[in-house]
């Protein structure tokens, strides 16, 4: 069953963001005890700008912070003009809706940080909270963009390690931690979950963490036509959606708890 009830919880000594790719996700992170929502439309691209109002009534409907992604499009992080303008409007509208901080992630066409696009959105940001996504893990050097970052302000870097998975780059992960020391907090994020977050705390010493821990819930059944499919995820039914489940987010913020 999702969750339609927002329930208090205490901050810990480690952060749990979930990506959350409908305001179902949304209110179970809520309720699970999650520290942040990164929120996102298009979740099979790897996630892309949600709307206004999914912005204004994750506001409404929950009490845990939200991070909107500002990305116009699925494929690489290299951005036209049209683009940047669409980025732009797009941060506007989440800091009047009320959003808590900002997801951003530009790059130049050589894989380094687009540094005077990443400082716009910024500035439109209006002083909120910058996290920096997985563009990243398409960097050429990634030290050399971690330094960029912190020099920007960045507050957090979401990254995989410049592999597919968290735990496969935890290596650098770590290294990349223990370079920034306090002035960013390096998110370990890709393929993360309650089998893998206790090897991965403890390889990476990360004390951030991003996961989307979703599971498959059936909606009530509608009339349709079997034959006529809009789902592209073929393993799922039409009346058939993905969330977060706040049975696995209290999962792995109990092992974290015990790490």
């Amino acid at each position: 069953m999702i969750p339609t009830l927002k329930k208090p919880y205490e901050r810990k000594s480690f952060e749990l963001e979930i990506c959350a790719g409908n305001i179902q996700s949304v209110l179970a992170a809520d309720v699970g005890g999650a520290d942040r929502v990164e929120l996102c439309d298009n979740l099979i691209e790897g996630g892309t700008t949600p709307s206004g109002g999914t912005i204004l009534l994750a506001k409404e409907h929950s009490e845990i912070d939200i991070f909107p992604i500002i990305r116009p499009r699925g494929a690489n992080f290299v951005y036209d003009g049209v683009e940047q303008g669409i980025m732009l409007r797009d941060i506007k509208i989440a800091v009047e809706y009320g959003a808590d901080g900002i997801v951003i992630g530009a790059l130049n066409s050589d894989g380094t940080v687009n540094y005077d696009l990443c400082c716009r959105l910024i500035e439109a940001a209006k002083g909120l909270p910058i996290t920096f996504h997985r563009a990243f893990d398409h960097c050429r050097d990634p030290f050399e963009a971690l330094d960029i970052l912190v020099k920007m302000g960045v507050k957090r870097l979401l990254t995989s390690g410049q592999k597919n998975t968290a735990l496969e780059g935890g290596d650098l992960i770590a290294k990349l931690q223990s370079r920034a020391g306090k002035q960013l907090a390096v998110m370990a994020g890709g393929g993360v979950d309650e089998n893998n977050i206790t090897e991965l705390a403890q390889k990476t010493k990360a004390k951030a963490f991003h996961a989307s821990l979703r599971s498959v819930y059936k909606q009530q059944a509608v009339f349709s036509k079997n034959e006529v499919r809009f789902n592209g995820t073929k393993d799922l039914e039409e009346n058939q959606i993905m969330a977060s489940s706040v049975e696995r987010i209290k999962r792995v913020i109990k092992k974290l708890e015990n790490i």
